[in-house]
């Protein structure tokens, strides 16, 4: 432990991340923190859900039926009617036929990453035979979720990372390997950047290259396209190719995360991940608010309409100010302050204004690119908008 301790002791005496506090509420986008309110710039409750009334009491009926949690895998004896509802909801929410639910998003990730390639290994247990055996490698964007990479090391096969949204990288790269089953991995929405990845070139090229295409659509979900969609949805653009994935944390106001793909996939993925077979799902209260959000998602599209309302004022705003947006395509809208400290300052400034926005600097952001990360909200005011516009202007001359 004495390593650890130095460490600790290293760590607090030079480490420049932001503390963020204990909160005493949730940010809708407003908070209480320190005995003191917040208006949040940095909540990925997209769709202002988290404390609907709608949501809240769902999750309380939900409460009512099946208490706080059904304290066993759903492989054994926990799978419960709300759950195959909302998956079924989910499924066809990404226009597949089928979803299966985890406990996280990160979860989801990490345990159908590792285990997707070792399906056929577990099925020749139990007598399958392939007609070949497939050598799987993994492609990747350079800026995906580190539950992404951590999946992708898990699994123990090769793997390579293509320069961000780069496709003649990319393609490089699998002409490099023909002979393998090549698996393209890509966030929808880059988190850190609030970049789009271009959803209709990587399908192209796992087309051509026999690919099986895996989108984390964490940040998209709920929030591109005209019915809240995602990516694929986004770009009208849908193969049988894909798997979807989806964080249920982000627009929807809940936990969870899930894969849609179609039934016959879905039950592998059930059969072969640890993550989904060896644990518990979401408590059975949040599966119920969960099917209210996606009720939402279709009766109150106005939701929706505000929150790219709000981002695009806010992107009007601050363009004449003179600091460089990393990306306004969503409402993820990173403003590039380059030093790791003076990022950290900035936030300090804006905190002592009453704002909440988070300093992202290594290793979520590149060395030297530090950025303060703004993700926009439907629950937002044009006044509130305004106040931090000011505020930043006036930390900025």
């Amino acid at each position: 432990m004495n390593e650890l301790s130095d460490i600790a002791s290293w760590l607090t005496t030079n480490s420049v991340h932001h503390e963020s506090g204990v909160h005493a509420s949730l940010p809708d986008p407003t908070f209480i923190s320190e005995g003191k309110t917040f208006v949040s710039f940095s909540s990925n409750n997209y769709l202002a859900l988290a404390n609907h009334p709608r949501l809240v009491s769902a999750a309380k009926d939900g409460l009512d039926r099946y208490g706080v949690g059904n304290c066993e895998s759903r492989l054994l004896g926990g799978d419960l009617d709300v759950y195959r509802e909302l998956e079924r909801r989910l499924g066809a929410l990404k226009h597949k036929s089928d979803a299966v639910l985890f406990v996280t998003g990160y979860m989801t990730n990490i345990g159908v990453l590792s285990s997707l390639v070792k399906a056929g290994t577990m099925a020749r247990l139990y007598g399958y035979r392939a007609v070949k055996r497939r050598k799987y490698v993994y492609y990747s964007d350079e800026f995906n979720h580190v539950s992404i990479r951590e999946g992708i090391h898990m699994s123990g096969v090769p793997s390579h990372k293509y320069r961000h949204c780069d496709m003649g990288h990319l393609e490089s790269l699998l002409k490099a390997a023909e002979g393998s089953t090549p698996i393209i991995v890509s966030d929808g929405v880059f988190s850190m950047e609030g970049t789009i990845a271009p959803i209709p070139d990587l399908v192209a090229i796992a087309e051509k290259y026999g690919a099986i295409l895996y989108i984390d659509d964490a940040h998209a979900t709920g929030v591109l396209g005209e019915h809240g969609g995602g990516t694929s949805e986004h770009f009208n653009c849908y193969s049988p190719n894909i798997i979807q994935m989806g964080t249920l944390s982000k627009a929807f106001g809940a936990i969870g995360g899930f894969v849609a793909v179609e039934r016959d996939i879905a039950d592998v993925i059930r059969l072969t991940s640890s993550a989904y077979g060896f644990t518990c799902p979401p408590p059975p209260d949040q599966a119920a608010a969960l099917i209210a959000a996606l009720d939402l998602l279709v009766e109150e599209p106005q939701r929706r309409q505000r929150l790219w309302d709000n981002q695009r004022y806010f992107v009007e705003r601050m363009r004449p100010l003179g600091f460089e947006l990393l990306s306004t395509e969503t409402p993820i809208v990173p403003v590039l302050i380059g030093d790791a400290e003076r990022c950290l300052n900035f936030a300090k400034a804006l905190k002592a204004e009453g704002i909440h926005v988070d300093s992202v600097q290594f290793p979520a952001a590149p060395i030297g690119k530090a950025r303060l990360r703004f993700m926009m909200n439907a629950g937002h005011t044009h006044e509130q908008i305004d106040h931090v516009v000011e505020v930043m202007g006036r930390i900025g001359a």
